[in-house]
């Protein structure tokens, strides 16, 4: 049996220990085969809990309610309006923190006025070298996170939902569109809509692992190195697409794709 294997046996056995619970759900990598395993585990004491925001695109709330659809999990789907919070739309360097909490508070309260008193994410062992405070708000609401306690790693984690069938297996990761503003722009609908519009423009061109991110006016373009070229070749045309959303200036980041790079200011 492989390290990773072993790793699920023992997020099996914590799963297995919350007797019910609800997962925090987003269709992302992590998120995807913590909610497989605890249905495999626990059946119908286990749900999908989805958060329908401005700050996630509508492609990942559709792939995530397809999911459940296909596997016959019970999915609660809650709205909430994150651009009423004023101190998230401001955009301050602890803006994680001040959203996973106001988040993850609803998300319980929908849990818990279903039964389930148990909430998890799919906070893994690698997550821990970023900087990311939303950590801290997991934390002081009592949120699981199992696969972190399990040892798991995102390498681990695709490994494992490859050997499980899993269509996310090998889906580049995805943060939430406020990561794409850089601390202190004020966050804005139209704003996340450029960004959104923009991301998903480049995903239809074939692109895999990017971002587009957003300083005032101008939009810096990261694409993972070997695709740098693709990125210069059809510049024209996606200078012209971005300008049409609103973007003023659109640039290409030499530096390429890389997590957190907002972190930085």
């Amino acid at each position: 049996m492989s390290t990773a294997e072993q790793k699920k046996e023992r997020l099996e056995q914590i799963l297995r220990s919350l007797s019910s619970v609800a997962v925090a759900f987003s269709a992302g990598v992590d998120s995807t085969f913590l909610l497989k395993v605890a249905h495999d585990v626990l059946g119908e004491r286990a749900v999908a809990l989805t958060a329908n925001t401005r700050f996630f695109p509508q492609r990942e709330l559709l792939e995530a309610k397809r999911f459940c659809a296909e596997h016959k999990i019970t999915q609660i789907v809650v709205d909430m309006d994150i651009l009423s919070v004023e101190s998230v739309c401001q955009n301050p360097k602890n803006r994680c923190y001040l959203c996973k909490r106001e988040l993850f508070t609803r998300l319980c309260e929908a849990a818990k006025a279903r039964g389930f008193p148990h909430v998890a994410e799919g906070t893994n062992l690698d997550d821990l070298g970023d900087y990311r405070p939303g950590h801290a708000a997991v934390a002081e609401l009592g949120i699981k996170s199992p696969l972190r306690e399990a040892g798991l790693t995102k390498a681990e984690i695709r490994e494992l939902s490859k050997a499980m069938g899993l269509p996310t297996w090998d889906k580049p990761s995805f943060a939430c569109l406020a990561s794409r503003f850089v601390y202190g722009e004020y966050i804005t609908a139209e704003k996340l809509s450029m960004v959104e519009q923009a991301e998903q423009y480049l995903l239809e061109l074939g692109f895999h692992q990017m971002r587009v991110r957003l300083h005032g006016e101008l939009a810096r373009i990261e694409v993972l190195p070997e695709e740098l070229q693709k990125l210069t070749d059809r510049s024209a045309e996606i200078d012209r697409y971005l300008r049409g959303l609103g973007f003023f200036y659109v640039t290409a980041d030499l530096g390429g794709y890389r997590m957190g790079s907002m972190n930085r200011n």
